[in-house]
């Protein structure tokens, strides 16, 4: 008994783009959740900074520049952290999720449904303030989430769970 067996080429040209899929924004008070915690991380760096200065004899030389340089590396970070909040998209399409985030150099992220294995959502107690979650995707043999899609609204991210969860049962059914 003779098998066939081609093995023809694939014209990539032709192939679907993800990059074209239009991605939805996250929630746009994430960004007080972003700032809080930049301008939180930033002020506790200047406090043990104030307090290191104050019970030291020492007087630190070339202080105002010490300053001035503090100043422009928070600006710094606030301009990627903005910059990062605008990149980040997320879309839900047939077959896949895909997610999108960076500020200097875009990561996207595409995982295909029958791979996803577990799908949890997490709430920070700020982000809880404003009604926010987080949707973590996991996909086997990983030790964290391989997604993690942040500013969401907290019902929108309990629906995004449950189209997941109903992937993956459909999938279990299947095998």
């Amino acid at each position: 008994m003779e098998q066939f067996f081609t093995n023809g080429l694939i014209d990539t040209t032709t192939l679907p783009r993800f990059e074209d899929v239009q991605l939805t924004s996250i929630h746009p008070d994430y960004w007080k959740v972003i700032l809080f915690n930049l301008v939180g991380a930033y002020l506790i760096f200047a406090a043990s900074a104030g307090a290191v200065m104050y019970f030291t004899d020492e007087k630190i030389p070339y202080l105002i520049f010490g300053i001035l340089a503090y100043i422009l590396i928070f600006c710094i970070n606030l301009i990627i952290a903005r910059i990062s909040f605008r990149n980040r998209g997320f879309a839900f399409r047939t077959h896949d999720v895909i997610y999108r985030s960076g500020a200097i150099s875009l990561t996207t992220t595409i995982i295909p449904y029958n791979r996803v294995q577990h799908a949890a959502i997490y709430e920070g107690w700020l982000a809880r303030k404003f009604r926010l979650a987080a949707v973590e995707i996991y996909t086997a043999g990983g030790t964290g989430s391989d997604i993690k899609i942040p500013g969401l609204e907290k019902e929108h991210a309990e629906n995004i769970k449950q189209l997941l969860m109903g992937k993956i049962l459909k999938q279990d059914n299947n095998e």
